[in-house]
């Protein structure tokens, strides 16, 4: 779905963004970790629970409100938040679990140079020579609200337990492994039970949305039969908790569908991989490593190519527009000596490298609002 000629929209770090729900949620628990977000306030409670599906952007929740009824009746009255920069699920999931930009943690993207090597980081399968907690090392503020007496839950796909992406974005907490839903709702009802004297906090995660909407399109049938099935259990999961605690519903980005008309692989333009040493990222928002001084050569040339379809941007101009927040220097060299941010439902694919690309419908990354306003949903 095309939304030609729409601005980008910008991350509202340190205002509503992804990276502030934690915070927020750490005030309403009474065991504020620093200053609370300037705009985004949940009431107090005893126990909160955040559930996160991935893929479900506030646009796609508002657009197809009739096959959702639960989740869309919480829409009136709560303006949505922003995902950062990229908007994909390993940036967005470290966010949350930091409270920090893109360029504090470190996930800059799907996949990212390792500084000093040719090799690249994907953040979701990780790579066992990487520490995630040297990637990482900012303390998460699960663990810094586990220190402060909250029992921090994160409740999640057995597979995901230590792994590479859990251990940087979610260390710190209690981590309970699930793999079915009833068991999925069970495990957050009993972690979500505050002590005596003591409060909670249960993060649980679903990621069969975006699957759907990658493999079939945010516009299929399918997907939407499993926005119902995700509505559905959001709508279990409030009747299973107790009046007295609170779930907010949230997600890491949004996603558009990209046709095979609005799609170009750097495979097939032989002037496109001129210079360029890596293609990282991912079709949406690409970094691209280049060989030395071939950077104005870059730049001009995929400007000439991909014209208004994208914003090509050295990575100096990409941190000046505040895209990742405040870098660190170690965070530098992750991204890329030029940063591709693709417009409307435009695509850049790189076959050669992930040729999987190619199958995909539905895609997410960049800056449109369709895939980086995200709802905040409390009840």
């Amino acid at each position: 779905m095309s939304t030609s000629g729409e601005a980008f929209c910008e991350p509202a770090y340190g205002v509503r963004s992804l990276g502030d729900l934690v915070p927020a949620a750490a005030h309403a628990l009474g065991s504020p970790l620093g200053p609370a977000p300037t705009n985004l306030v949940l009431p107090d409670a005893a126990s909160y629970v955040v559930f996160l599906i991935d893929g479900l952007g506030a646009r796609l929740l508002e657009r197809y409100a009739h096959a959702a009824p639960y989740l869309s009746s919480l829409l009136a009255g709560s303006a949505p938040a922003t995902a950062g920069v990229p908007s994909t699920t390993s940036t967005s999931l470290t966010s949350l679990g930091t409270g920090l930009a893109p360029g504090a943690h470190g996930l800059v993207g799907f996949t990212t140079r390792i500084p000093g090597t040719s090799d690249l980081l994907n953040a979701l399968v990780w790579d066992h020579d990487i520490d995630p907690t040297q990637w990482q090392p900012h303390q998460t503020t699960f663990s810094s609200l586990q220190a402060a007496g909250v029992r921090v839950t994160v409740v999640n796909k057995r597979e995901f337990n230590g792994s590479g992406l859990t251990v940087a974005a979610h260390r710190g907490a209690d981590y309970v492994g699930v793999d079915r839903v009833g068991e999925r709702i069970a495990a957050v009802v009993a972690a979500s039970t505050p002590g005596p004297r003591q409060s909670a906090l249960t993060y649980v995660y679903d990621g069969d949305l975006d699957w759907t909407g990658h493999r079939w399109g945010v516009a299929s049938s399918q997907w939407l039969q499993q926005l119902a099935m995700i509505d559905h259990e959001a709508e279990q999961l409030r009747e299973a908790l107790p009046v007295d605690r609170r779930l907010v519903v949230v997600a890491d980005h949004g996603m558009v569908d990209v046709s095979e008309q609005s799609r170009i692989d750097v495979a097939e333009h032989d002037e496109l991989r001129s210079g360029v040493a890596i293609v990282g990222g991912e079709a949406r928002f690409r970094h691209l490593y280049c060989r030395g001084g071939a950077v104005p050569d870059v730049i001009t040339t995929w400007q000439e190519v991909l014209g208004a379809r994208a914003d090509v941007l050295t990575r100096a101009e990409a941190i000046g527009r505040g895209w990742f927040g405040p870098v660190d220097p170690s965070v530098l060299p992750r991204i890329g000596d030029v940063v591709v941010a693709c417009r409307d439902d435009f695509a850049v694919l790189s076959t050669e490298g992930f040729p999987y690309e190619a199958k995909l419908i539905g895609m997410h990354g960049s800056l449109t609002h369709d895939e980086m306003l995200i709802p905040v949903l409390v009840d």
